[in-house]
This record gives structure tokens, C-alpha cells and sequence, in this order.
């Protein structure tokens, strides 16, 4: 007897990031200090505690009950909350696009959304190699193929993969949907320099020459670089992006308040021509009303104000944040370089990864660590370590412990 419909999935969806985590929360519970957590994607301080902004959390606890238990003032977002979107990512950059924001429940309503959009059932995406596992299982579940494209060469972006995967693409549908995920990568931690976007940008509008374009960005981590003053940068290069292309920023509050349980982002629209942006903004307007119906009215309200009335002393936690992630990489980094560690390029943001481009070496080692109490995620090509989670204290010879596991891997 069968209820489901008959093109069901029912694998049991196995997600390694909470299942991990789980998995060092018993071990801790046994071995103490000795387990590392670094596996978890939230911001914890030293004592391993999660890290909620005070001045968010304060404006949240006084914000009228009413407030809370209200539904939003419309299914596409409250208005404040979009334009401060809007001009939280935005800033100043873009002179010659028309947008449009839609809200979504979190950055991954957002990424759903997308996936649902912009291509039919059948169809291929291009998603990067390595990457945040989500993406291929998001593509699945809305039957999209998948052709993935290597982000880097050597230490730098690869755009010549990335125009190769294009290609392909763009010889048997009539769109090519692209996803990259920059800056503050998840889960390498690399993010494009402004050269990088220069040619990124010229090779979009080449390939729009042939088809239609969709660039999808995922910016989840983009407050955390390194510079502040370089945090939305990457939207002056929209700008330059043809009539044929169209931009679809991923947008999640997750990272900017520290409020990952609030499950509030923004779906972000940008094209050349109104109409353009319009189509796709009906189309996620239906997808809003009957999916998710409307977004936490509480979390945009907060939003809303955190970004104009609070953006000061917002910005100067998140640099409280920034400050503590430099402060890991720099020992993790170094450390692992020492010891000869290969790694991803790692620039900014939560996460880096390890180098192990041979699956089968990648999980073994992924389980070894585990039974050396060191607890990671396994990506394609490599093992991601969440700087974001990872105590100084235990950050400070991390890298010796996992190339012991290595070396012992290898000799076995």
C-alpha cells in the first residue's frame, strides 16, 4: 500500500552537520575538553557558548508581546524590513538595476525559493564542487540535475571551469542558472577580490550573449570580512551586468543578529529592465503566500530597527565577532601550514577546509577524527572545520592533532 505520491524520495535524509553535532555533545558529555567541536555553523565564544548579540536581544526581550504573536504585515515581508534589506546589503552600489526583496523563512527559504523559480523540473543547475551540502540536496528535492564547476585554481577563483560548466549548460536548455557563494564561502572561506568579480562579471554577460543568465549569490556570511568597509562591495560590479542576467541574492539574518533560530531572510532581485525583476517577484509572491505564508513578523521588526536605530552598536559586535575569528584562523592557519596541512584558500568568515580530494580518504579520515574526538563536516573535496565554533584554547595545536590522524591514516 502506498499513500505518498508515486515520485516520492524516501531515502531518510541524513544531515551530517546536526547529526555530528549531536554525535560531540555525547562525547563531551564522557571525555570533556578533549572533544572538538567543529562541526557546528553558529558564532560561540571561548567558553563555547553561543554568542547573541546584546543589544539585539535586549530591543528583542522589550518588544510588545503583540508584536511577537502578530503575523506579518504582508506575505512578501513587512516594508520596513525590505528596504532595510535592501539597503543593509545593497548600501550604495547600485545605481543602474531595479530591485525587489521578498522575505523569506531564513537564508534557506530564500535558496529553496531560487531552486524553484528559475529552472523546470528536468533542468540543470551549476553549482560549485565544494560547497555547502545543502545546495545539492535542495536541487534534488526540486528535481533539478546538477553540473558542478571547481571554484578554485590553485589559490584563486577558476573562471574558466566555471565558463566550461556554462557551456555545457547552455547547449541543451535555454537558461543558465549559476550559484556561487562569496564572500566568507561556506566551506572554504574564500571570498572574490574585486578582480575577481571584474571577470566574473565579463564572463556572465559573454555566456548572457547565448542565453538568458541567472546569477544566484548566497551571501549568508558576508558581514564577517575582514574589512567592514568592504562588506557589500561586491554589488558595485552588479552594476555592470547586461540586459540578459538577472541577480538573485541570498539574504539571511541568521549571521547579522546572531539569530539563526529566527528563521528570517530575504530573497534579493536585481535586472536591468522593471518588468524583468516584476515576473520573478510574482512568482515568489505565490511561492511565499503558499508555502510558508508569511516570515516571523517579530524577527523583521527587529531587523528593521537593529539596521537603522542600532546600526552602530550592531556593527561593532560584529566586529567583536570578526576580531574572534581572526584570531583562530591566524593560529589554526599558521599552524596547519606548519605542519603541512592542505588546505582550501581561506580568506575571511566561519569556516576553512581541508584538502582531501579522494572521497574515499576523505571519509575515512572525516571518521578518524571522530575517533580521535575531533568532530568536522564532510564536504565534497574536503573536511570543513567551523573556525566559528572552535574555542582559541583549542584552536592552538588542532592542526598537529588532525596531521597525527592523517599520517596515522596513511600509514595504515
Amino acid at each position: 500500500m502506498r499513500f505518498h505520491r508515486k515520485s516520492a524520495d524516501l531515502t531518510p535524509l541524513a544531515d551530517i552537520s546536526f547529526a555530528t553535532a549531536a554525535r560531540a555533545r555525547q562525547d563531551r558529555e564522557v571525555n570533556g575538553d578533549l572533544v572538538v567541536q567543529a562541526s557546528i555553523g553558529t558564532l560561540c565564544d571561548d567558553q563555547q557558548k553561543i554568542i547573541a548579540f546584546p543589544s539585539v536581544y535586549e530591543h528583542f526581550d522589550a518588544m510588545d508581546a503583540r508584536t511577537k504573536a502578530s503575523y506579518a504585515q504582508s506575505f512578501t515581508g513587512n516594508p520596513a524590513f525590505r528596504k532595510a534589506v535592501a539597503d543593509w546589503v545593497l548600501e550604495d552600489h547600485v545605481h543602474s538595476l531595479h530591485h525587489s526583496v521578498i522575505a523569506t523563512p531564513g537564508g534557506t527559504g530564500a535558496l529553496w525559493a531560487s531552486m524553484n523559480t528559475f529552472l523546470d523540473p528536468g533542468e540543470t543547475v551549476i553549482l560549485p564542487k565544494t560547497a555547502w551540502n545543502s545546495y545539492t540536496a535542495m536541487a534534488d528535492h526540486n528535481s533539478l540535475q546538477v553540473c558542478t564547476y571547481d571554484m578554485f585554481a590553485e589559490d584563486h577563483f577558476n573562471p574558466a571551469s566555471l565558463q566550461q560548466a556554462m557551456t555545457a549548460v547552455s547547449q541543451v536548455q535555454d537558461r543558465i542558472v549559476f550559484l556561487i557563494n562569496t564572500p566568507c564561502n561556506n566551506p572554504t572561506g574564500y571570498s572574490l577580490s574585486d578582480e575577481e568579480w571584474e571577470t566574473l562579471i565579463g564572463l556572465v554577460n559573454r555566456m548572457a550573449e547565448t542565453c538568458p543568465v541567472v546569477m544566484i549569490i548566497d551571501i549568508a556570511y558576508f558581514d564577517y570580512v575582514n574589512d567592514p568597509s568592504a562588506r557589500s562591495s561586491f554589488c558595485r560590479h552588479l552594476d555592470e551586468i547586461s540586459d540578459r542576467v538577472m541577480v538573485n541574492i541570498l539574504f539571511s539574518i541568521s549571521k547579522t543578529m546572531t539569530a539563526y533560530g529566527m528563521r528570517c531572510g530575504a530573497s534579493i532581485l536585481l535586472a536591468k529592465h522593471q518588468e524583468d525583476v516584476r515576473q520573478i517577484e510574482i512568482i515568489l509572491e505565490k511561492t511565499a503566500r503558499l508555502t510558508w505564508s508569511n516570515v516571523n513578523n517579530a524577527a523583521m521588526e527587529c531587523f528593521a530597527w537593529a539596521v537603522s536605530e542600532n546600526r552602530d552598536q550592531l556593527k561593532k559586535e560584529i566586529q567583536g565577532g570578526v576580531r574572534l575569528l581572526k584570531e583562530r584562523s591566524d593560529i589554526f592557519l599558521k599552524e596547519a601550514a606548519d605542519c603541512g596541512l592542505e588546505l582550501y584558500p581561506y580568506r575571511e568568515g566561519f569556516f576553512c577546509t581541508l584538502k582531501y580530494e579522494d572521497p574515499s580518504f576523505a571519509a575515512a579520515m572525516f571518521q578518524a577524527l571522530m575517533d580521535h574526538h575531533i568532530y568536522t563536516v564532510k564536504v565534497t573535496g574536503g573536511i570543513r572545520i567551523a573556525l566559528c565554533s572552535l574555542p582559541v584554547s583549542q584552536a592552538r595545536g588542532l592542526a598537529a592533532r588532525i596531521r597525527a590522524v592523517q599520517d596515522q591514516l596513511t600509514a595504515d
